[in-house]
């Protein structure tokens, strides 16, 4: 079973290598999405891809999904669009939720939460029991850090503690990308967006081997 993992595309989608996979998982910012066109066009994007599942959910940058949930599902037809829901494709559960911590004065913010109760409530509706976790935030001291600063969440850290996915899958901060195990489960960033412009291949995951296989890089 192999999964290819990407997110933060930025409406760079036709320029990123997607590698063939059972499952495709987009986690999130998709374009500057302010409006029902751009999310057309990614979901035309995705409709020329050849995996028979492919899940997407929502980032800080995707205000056309977070103005309508009900909207954005039928706009992404060549997807499931998860917002705070879950679902079992060939026996792995997954969820999907787009909701991060207020970014700073000058990054969109569509799904942003401020830290502390808010988001720890949007966490709490994850069930017990699921394979993989999607969101676009990372978890608090995991491939969070630009500059200086940690950009992860507190809450969704002890969460994913707590709930123990085999893999938690995120975006968001550019300047990570990879993956890590931590006890049980394996955190994955996921982004595409590379050092001066260049962009970064989709990750292929081997869900039982819980190896990253390597894929060709891009062609630019």
């Amino acid at each position: 079973m192999k999964l290819a993992l990407f997110s933060d595309t930025h409406a760079t989608h036709g320029r990123i290598n997607i590698p063939d996979a059972d499952i495709l998982i987009f986690a999130g910012d998709m374009t500057h999405c302010r409006t029902s066109q751009d999310v057309a066009n990614f979901n035309n994007f995705l409709g020329t891809l050849p995996h028979k599942h492919k899940i997407v959910i929502g980032g800080n940058h995707d205000h056309r999904l977070a103005r309508d949930p009900g909207k954005a599902k039928a706009l992404l037809s060549n997807a499931v669009y998860l917002q705070d829901e879950g679902v079992v494709l060939s026996g792995i559960t997954l969820y999907g939720t787009p909701w991060q911590p207020t970014f700073n004065d000058y990054a969109c913010d569509a799904f942003a939460l401020p830290r502390g109760q808010a988001l720890k409530e949007k966490w709490d509706m994850i069930p017990a029991k699921i394979d993989i976790l999607v969101t676009h935030a990372p978890p608090l001291g995991i491939f969070d850090q630009d500059g200086p600063v940690s950009h992860g969440c507190s809450e969704l850290a002890a969460a994913v503690a707590k709930l123990k996915p085999k893999y938690h899958i995120f975006g968001h901060i550019h300047s990570h990308h990879g993956m890590i195990k931590i006890d049980s489960t394996s955190y994955i960033n996921c982004n595409v967006q590379g050092k001066n412009g260049v962009l970064r291949s989709a990750l292929l995951l081997d869900y039982y081997s819980g190896e990253l296989l390597k894929v060709e890089s891009n062609k630019e």
